[in-house]
């Protein structure tokens, strides 16, 4: 579910945390060392999450924020600012040239830059809280 957050946006915060919970706490954030990453340069996005303009013209940047039943994909474009609301069960992420996000249909492509690389750590622990969330114990390595 897309929102805009530029100003306070109450059916944001209603629906977000009933699709992936309320945020952690700030002791439950501390204790897993952090629940965001940081800024992801942006290389695509369909066309259902591209709201603020027609084409790329200058960097975007998104970053993600977890939650204890999903994840929320935070980005801006132009001067307005947009979540990206998942919960983990429709969360598909790949891995090739680009590091992608996908659900519902829609996908954002991030660089895999030095931005990607600095946030390797925030992914693993994205993926290991979407297969403790689902109960798969099988990707366990």
């Amino acid at each position: 579910m897309l929102f805009n957050t530029t100003y306070k946006n109450e059916e944001y915060d209603i629906e977000s945390a009933a699709l992936v919970g309320k945020p952690f706490r700030l002791f439950e954030r501390l204790k897993q060392g952090g629940i965001g990453s940081g800024r992801l340069m942006i290389h695509e996005m369909s066309s259902k999450l591209n709201l603020g303009k027609l084409k790329f013209s200058e960097v975007d940047y998104g970053n993600m924020e977890l939650r204890p039943q999903g994840i929320i994909v935070h980005y801006t474009q132009k001067n307005e600012r947009f979540a990206w609301v998942i919960p983990y069960y429709r969360l598909v992420i790949y891995s090739t040239e680009f590091f992608t996000i996908h659900a519902d249909g829609n996908f954002i492509q991030f660089l895999k830059n030095k931005n990607y690389k600095e946030n390797k750590k925030f992914i693993r622990k994205m993926m290991d809280k979407k297969n403790d969330f689902l109960e798969l114990g099988y990707y366990e390595g």
